[in-house]
C-alpha cells in the first residue's frame, strides 16, 4: 500500500458580490477528499468579515445545509487535510485563521515546510505566540508581518523569499484579497479555472469540474494568482527553476481523472501498467489490482501482456483507513477485514498483484495471504513504482528510512518477505518515461535520496538515520 498523500485546497472569487461561493467549495473538496480524510474547513468574506467552519471528519461530516448557508460570501477557500506538521486536533485544522492583520488572513495549504523548525524559533524569540503545531501558522506569522509595511502582492513575495519547502497555498484576508501561491520548484499540484463568473484554484482539476467550472491549465512553480473583481492575474517574481513535481501525484495521490501539469493521470498510469508488463513479464491466468489506487495500471498490464484483468480482491470501504492505526498488529487485522478474495474469480489459478507501492512490506504480505487463502495458486507482484529507500520532507506521510522495506532489503529478500512467487517493481526510467514530463522535472528523492532542497530541520535528518 502507498504512502498518504497531505491535503485538499480549493479556493472561489465570484465576480458578482451577491453569489454565494461555500456550496461551490464544499463541492470542490468532496471531489477531492482522498487527499485528506482527517478534518475539513472553508472560510468566506461576506464584505466585512471573515467568515470559517472547520472540523474533524470527512466533507460530508463537517458540513450541514445549515453551516453552508452561513458562510456568506462571493470569495472563499477551503480544505482538506490529512497531518504532516501537527498532529490531528481542531487547533490543527485549516483554513488556519489570525486575527488582527487585514482584518486577519486565514491560508489553506498542501505541503511542508523544511525550514519549519528554524522559522519558528525565530518567531518565537521575537515574541510570536502559537496557538496549534502546524508550519501552516508560520507561514501567516509571516505573511502578516509582511503585510504591516508592503501592499498584498509584495507581501506574497517576501513571504515566499523566506519560506522553503512544498508548499501549494490559497490565502484569503479580511479584505477580501485572495491569492493562489505554487512554490517555486512545483512539488505539489495546484490548478487554475473558471465559470460563470467564478474563478477557481483547485490542488485537482476534478475539483474545479466538480464546483461547476472549466479547467484551464495547471498553475506555474512559483507562480502567485491574484483574484479581483477585475479577474484573475499572475506574477512570476522569480527565475524559473528546474522543476520538482512529485513523481508520486502521477504513481497514486491524484485521481485518474485529474490533468496535472498537462498530464492525464489515467494514461500515465496506464503506461506505467504496460511497463511493467513489458519489463517484469511473467506467464499468468489474470491480473488483479489492489482496490482502488491499481486499478488503471493493472488494465494496462492487461492490454500490454493479453492476460485478463479481474476484479479478484473485494474492499470493504467501511472499514478505516489502515495506515493512521498506531500498532502493526492493528494494522494487520484492519487489512483482513477491509480485503477479501472473490474466490470464483482466482482459485486455482496464477495471479498477477498490482500495487501502486510498496512501504514496509506488510500491508502487501496480507494483501497475498488474503489471495493464497482464496486458492491463488501462485501470486507475482508488480510494483507500479520503484523500491522506496528514503523518507520524503515535502509532504507526503511516509515512514523513516529504518522502517522502508526496500531500504534494508534487496528485491529477493523484500519477495520472501512478502511471500509472493515473484517480485517486479518498474524501474526509475520506465517510470520517468511513463510519466512523460522528463527526469529534470520530477523530485524522485524517496527513490534516490537525492532531495531537490537543503533539509533543514532536525527532525527530518534523525528520519533520515532511524
Amino acid at each position: 500500500m502507498a504512502p498518504k498523500e497531505k491535503c485538499a485546497v480549493f479556493s472561489a472569487y465570484s465576480t458578482d458580490a451577491g453569489t454565494m461561493v461555500a456550496k461551490s467549495i464544499y463541492c470542490g473538496l468532496l471531489s477531492m477528499q482522498h487527499r485528506g480524510q482527517e478534518a475539513s474547513g472553508i472560510c468566506t468574506y461576506d464584505t466585512e468579515k471573515l467568515r470559517v467552519h472547520r472540523a474533524l471528519g470527512l466533507v460530508r461530516e463537517v458540513f450541514s445545509d445549515a453551516d453552508l448557508q452561513d458562510l456568506f460570501g462571493h470569495v472563499g477557500i477551503g480544505h482538506n487535510r490529512y497531518s504532516t506538521t501537527g498532529e490531528t486536533s481542531v487547533e490543527n485544522c485549516h483554513p488556519f485563521l489570525i486575527k488582527g492583520t487585514r482584518n486577519g488572513i486565514a491560508i489553506a495549504h498542501n505541503g511542508n515546510l523544511v525550514n519549519y523548525e528554524s522559522l519558528r524559533s525565530h518567531l518565537t524569540s521575537r515574541g510570536h505566540v502559537f496557538t496549534s503545531s502546524t508550519d501552516t501558522e508560520v507561514i501567516a506569522h509571516i505573511l502578516a508581518i509582511e503585510l504591516l509595511r508592503n501592499d498584498f502582492e509584495e507581501a506574497l513575495v517576501n513571504t515566499m523569499k523566506r519560506i522553503s519547502g512544498a508548499y501549494s497555498l490559497v490565502i484569503l484576508t479580511g479584505k477580501g484579497e485572495l491569492a493562489a501561491v505554487r512554490d517555486p520548484l512545483g512539488f505539489r499540484p495546484l490548478c487554475l479555472g473558471s465559470g460563470n463568473g467564478v474563478h477557481y484554484v483547485a490542488s485537482e482539476s476534478v475539483g474545479i469540474e466538480a464546483a461547476g467550472g472549466t479547467f484551464e491549465r495547471s498553475i506555474l512553480p512559483g507562480e502567485i494568482v491574484l483574484m479581483k473583481q477585475s479577474g484573475a492575474r499572475t506574477i512570476r517574481p522569480f527565475r524559473a527553476r528546474k522543476p520538482a513535481h512529485c513523481m508520486f501525484e502521477y504513481v497514486y495521490f491524484s485521481r485518474p481523472d485529474s490533468i496535472i501539469d498537462g498530464k492525464y493521470i489515467l494514461q500515465v498510469r496506464e503506461e506505467i501498467g504496460r511497463t511493467l508488463a513489458r519489463e517484469h513479464p511473467v506467464e499468468a491466468d489474470v491480473v488483479v489490482p489492489v482496490p482502488d489506487s491499481a486499478r488503471t495500471a493493472a488494465t494496462g498490464f492487461s492490454e500490454e501482456s493479453g492476460i485478463p484483468a479481474v476484479e479478484g480482491i473485494y474492499k470493504n470501504r467501511y472499514i478505516g483507513r489502515t495506515f493512521i492505526m498506531p500498532e502493526q498488529s492493528l494494522r494487520e487485522e484492519a487489512v483482513r477485514l477491509k480485503m477479501a478474495a472473490v474466490r470464483p474469480l482466482i482459485e486455482g489459478k496464477r495471479v498477477v498483484l498490482m500495487d501502486d507501492s510498496i512501504v514496509r512490506g506488510t500491508t502487501t504480505r496480507q494483501i497475498i495471504e488474503v489471495l493464497r487463502r482464496g486458492g491463488a495458486r501462485k501470486v507475482h507482484a508488480r510494483i507500479g513504482c520503484p523500491p522506496l529507500r528514503w523518507p520524503c520532507f515535502m509532504g507526503i506521510d511516509m515512514a523513516t528510512r529504518g522502517e522502508l522495506v526496500a531500504s534494508k532489503h534487496t528485491v529477493e529478500s523484500t519477495r520472501r518477505k512478502v511471500k509472493a512467487d515473484s517480485l517486479g517493481y518498474i524501474s526509475i526510467e520506465g517510470l520517468v518515461k511513463a510519466i512523460g514530463l522528463g527526469k529534470d522535472s520530477l523530485c524522485m528523492a524517496c527513490l534516490t535520496g537525492q532531495y531537490p532542497l537543503k533539509i533543514q530541520d532536525g527532525r527530518y535528518r534523525e528520519a533520515l538515520l532511524s
